[in-house]
């Protein structure tokens, strides 16, 4: 045994030297035009790595394993990336479609749902192994494929998404993935574009691009079909231009109140959360892309179409009221904040950087270099529905 001691030293001593890195600080910042992802530290405001060769990820959107090591990149291409945050590597790399806007995680952190546009459908992997268990095509009238958008993980280990083309909303129940059960809404609305699902998985709500209002669906109460709401709140002379489609899993949930970006309104809509009812409209900078609540649901951020996407305004979620514009460069993308919101990362496209801003006193506190960043994720989403 005492031959063995100073080996035993020399291990103890190496690992004591060894970085360990938890995983609940982490997240990625996408570098659209460069094809990679950045792998961030949210307490150090430092980047750790730089992942490339991840393909088009000009439309990328991300999801994290439930032990949160692993991150799922959704590219416009239709590549699914896994990225391995321990390794600061890329564990896999599959393309699964010709046109992919975005994908979900499974309740169980299994399975990984990809939502296509080419060929219209959605393809569900293995979230170890990154290989096809179902494949679902979005078939409608005579054998044709809609794209799918609005795809979210639900309750139940069941996913839940919209056929743009065929204006239904599709639930899909994968327990036993190998023999998937699909129910389907149909005439919901023309061409639902994006969807929100709330905090507690319960309302899905499709926004509808083809016509006024939305279409919401009660998952606790499926058999009750889909219900049409705030239809009559824009007629078509009231509609402006709509130079980026809003982004409806930024819809916020603060309390009893829903904030919603009102498509062709420079507005943001508050709806009342037991009825469905329009409570206020507050008049914005322009028009609404992502509208994002602080964890506390305090605050509500809303960024900008161009050509006021160099600005960030606060709402004030008790006074119903814009609290204070920001300017924070040019082409403010998207926001993320920490896990307990006390600061908000926001990603400045053509200004080549990540900004991130102290939520009570408004203030930038860091600022970290980024080619031309898109999407900001942390790996706390892993345990958020939806998300």
């Amino acid at each position: 045994m005492k031959k063995h001691l100073p080996l035993l030293s020399l291990l103890i001593a190496l690992n004591s030297h060894a970085e360990l890195r938890a995983t609940g600080d982490l997240g990625i910042v996408i570098e659209r035009e460069a094809g990679a992802a950045l792998i961030v530290n949210t307490s150090r405001h430092q980047q750790l790595a730089k992942i490339d060769q991840l393909g088009d990820l000009s439309h990328a959107s991300v999801v994290f394993s439930r032990d949160e090591r692993y991150a799922y990149i959704f590219g416009r291409d239709g590549g699914l990336s896994k990225i391995d945050l321990l390794q600061d590597k890329l564990d896999k790399r599959i393309l699964q479609a010709g046109n992919s806007i975005g994908g979900a995680i499974s309740q169980d952190g299994k399975l990984i749902a990809v939502s296509n546009y080419t060929p219209g459908g959605v393809k569900v992997f293995a979230a170890d192994t990154l290989e096809l268990v179902a494949d679902i095509p979005a078939s409608y009238g005579d054998g044709k494929l809609s794209k799918v958008v609005g795809l979210v993980d639900v309750p139940g280990q069941r996913f839940v998404f919209s056929l743009f083309d065929a204006g239904e909303i599709w639930t899909l129940d994968v327990k036993n993935p190998k023999q998937p059960v699909i129910e389907k809404f149909k005439n919901i609305g023309k061409q639902p574009y994006d969807a929100l699902i709330t905090p507690d998985g319960r309302y899905y709500i499709a926004g509808l691009f083809g016509e006024p209002g939305m279409a919401l669906l009660d998952l606790w109460n499926p058999q009750a079909g889909v219900k049409r709401i705030l239809a009559d709140q824009i007629k078509p002379e009231d509609k402006q231009p709509v130079y980026k489609m809003p982004h409806l899993e930024g819809w916020a949930v603060a309390g009893d109140t829903v904030f919603v970006p009102a498509i062709g309104k420079h507005e943001v809509w508050v709806l009342d959360k037991k009825t469905w009812q329009l409570l206020k409209a507050i008049p914005v900078a322009g028009q609404p892309v992502f509208v994002m609540a602080r964890p506390d649901a305090r605050q509500v951020w809303v960024n900008f179409a161009m050509p006021d996407n160099n600005l960030l305004q606060v709402l004030d979620v008790q006074s119903l009221a814009v609290k204070q514009t920001l300017t924070p460069g040019k082409a403010v993308l998207h926001c993320e904040f920490t896990p307990r919101g006390e600061q908000v990362w926001v990603a400045v496209r053509d200004d080549d950087q990540v900004l991130v801003y102290d939520t009570e006193t408004l203030q930038t506190i860091a600022r970290l270099p980024a080619l031309k960043p898109n999407g900001i994720f942390f790996s706390a989403r892993a345990h958020r529905i939806g998300l």
